[in-house]
């Protein structure tokens, strides 16, 4: 199932190292959320299905990053030496993570030192998606038939739609729902014979080192909510955390995350240093077209040009999708699109939507407040409101 600790979402990397060196006292906890379980059939109980997960949880706390691992890693210029030793040593901790089966639903929960709890979320969501397609029901032979089909279909669909020279770019996204490790290798293989210099890269960790392909990603929401119980003042938390992230990277990995309070809010930190400071932003809820428009209005109003700068799409995209958005805004600004589960576990049936996100930091809520309703993540309502409250305050004096 997950057969390296590198077998993770690059921005868990990125992620780590900034704990490491700031925040290595942290405590965090952080909820599984199943959103669309309502769809999903089992051909065993849920109670087997869970014992399932626990034994490939057990295995991945197994696991310790190899040396051909660390020294792929330690080439990464921006990784520091004393964050290559730290992983050296590392290995995940079986008792910082729970399952449960409650009111006919699996319940996960994490809780421990945010540094030696990060790593859980990609490898446990690729546990569970991949558990689901063992236990779905469907021969295996057919439905890897089906997607190698669907797969075809979308390269041709983006030769035919984008010709070589024009500047798409893409890159798998797709490990935490994939369908299996096998399934999300042969995708890739087959990506990279027939896409050429649209594939950019993958998110994967492992996957990146062994098929010599860019790692791709810089953050995830949880280092932004984190931010909001680290101090100094909930409304100024966006701007720590962007800061915190500069100070450890020096100018790379300047892609920022757009909305975890908020596209609007997101705006109001990004300041002309943040805007000059950062390559870009990256879409990860709500409309994509209107946040591209506000975008590059926000550019221009700091006195930048948009063209300078790079929006990155990641927000449950298809071919067509992106090639629609790159059609519409290439010309504006640098467009580029991360693909999930379109690409991993199209297969003919109906693909796990499962998340982990933290919900806590020193033991007290946080919360992400989403542009797509259904995306934010909060398990206080008390602690929800008020934010919502700091948000929409903050963002009214900038009109008054």
């Amino acid at each position: 199932m997950v057969r390296s600790l590198c077998d993770t979402d690059f921005y868990k990397l990125t992620m780590m190292q900034v704990v490491l060196h700031k925040f290595a006292s942290a405590w965090v906890r952080y909820a599984f959320k199943w959103r669309n379980w309502d769809q999903m059939h089992l051909n065993c109980s849920l109670q087997d299905f869970k014992s399932k997960i626990d034994a490939k949880i057990d295995r991945l706390c197994e696991l310790r990053f190899q040396e051909d691992e660390l020294k792929y890693l330690a080439a990464i210029l921006f990784f520091k030496v004393d964050f290559i030793e730290y992983l050296r040593l590392f290995q995940l901790n079986r008792s910082y993570i729970t399952t449960h089966v409650a009111n006919d639903e699996l319940k996960i929960n994490i809780e421990g030192p945010w540094l030696n709890t990060i790593l859980f979320e990609v490898p446990v969501l690729s546990i569970v998606s991949a558990t689901y397609t063992e236990m779905n029901g469907l021969d295996a032979a057919a439905w890897r038939q089906e997607g190698r089909k669907r797969l075809q279909d979308k390269v041709t669909y983006l030769e035919k739609a984008v010709p070589p020279g024009q500047g798409f770019k893409f890159a798998d996204f797709g490990t935490r729902r994939r369908a299996s490790y096998e399934w999300q290798e042969e995708v890739l293989q087959y990506l990279i014979s027939h896409c050429g210099e649209k594939l950019v890269g993958t998110s994967n960790v492992r996957f990146a080192m062994k098929l010599g392909i860019k790692p791709i990603g810089t953050m995830a929401h949880e280092f932004l909510q984190a931010h909001q119980q680290l101090g100094p003042r909930l409304v100024d938390s966006q701007k720590v955390a962007l800061q915190s992230w500069a100070d450890e990277y020096r100018g790379e990995l300047g892609i920022a995350l757009s909305d975890t309070m908020g596209f609007d809010k997101f705006l109001k930190d990004f300041d002309r240093f943040f805007s000059l400071l950062f390559d870009g932003c990256r879409h990860d809820s709500g409309d994509p077209v209107s946040w591209t428009e506000k975008l590059i209005a926000h550019y221009k109003k700091m006195r930048i040009d948009p063209g300078s700068k790079a929006a990155v799409y990641s927000d449950g995209l298809t071919m067509e999708t992106a090639v629609d958005l790159f059609r519409r805004f290439h010309s504006q600004i640098k467009t580029s699109f991360g693909i999930g589960t379109y690409l991993t576990n199209d297969c003919g049936f109906v693909a796990p939507q499962v998340v982990i996100k933290m919900v806590a930091c020193n033991r007290k809520p946080v919360a992400k407040v989403s542009d797509s309703g259904d995306k934010g993540m909060c398990e206080d309502p008390e602690f929800l409101d008020y934010l919502k409250k700091v948000i929409r305050e903050d963002i009214d004096m900038e009109s008054h």
